[in-house]
């Protein structure tokens, strides 16, 4: 239980998170072009054939929200949308998105491992 010099207990380490090798840090400064390279075929092929109007105002929202809660220690408000389809960049992550199921909103908080689904 206790660490090797026998000070406490032994500090627990996380696992860094990487998509398909590359670091979660470095994935935010890639351009949309290196990004489709890391994805898989379906979703190289959306990004290929274009993002309308819609993914691109919740990606908007997304942003201000975040924005908003920068500031603060808590989650960003729910941004609630109706694309059930809509592929996850690494902007995304740490946003919270109501997802409509066709009766309610449901509460999703963007992973890290939801990366590219």
């Amino acid at each position: 239980m206790d660490g090797e010099d026998g000070s406490g207990p032994k500090k627990r380490t996380f696992r860094k998170f990487t998509f398909r090798g590359v670091d979660l840090e470095d994935l935010f400064d890639l351009s949309p072009e290196q990004l489709m390279d890391l994805v898989h075929a379906r979703a190289r092929r959306k990004f290929s054939r274009g993002l309308t109007r819609k993914p691109l105002a919740l990606i908007k929202k997304l942003r201000k929200a975040k924005k908003e809660a920068a500031g603060t220690h808590e989650k960003p408000a729910v941004v609630k949308t109706h694309l059930r389809n809509m592929i996850i960049v690494p902007e995304m992550i740490g946003s919270m998105i109501g997802v409509y199921n066709g009766k309610h909103f449901i509460q999703v908080e963007v992973k890290p491992e939801m990366l590219g689904h």
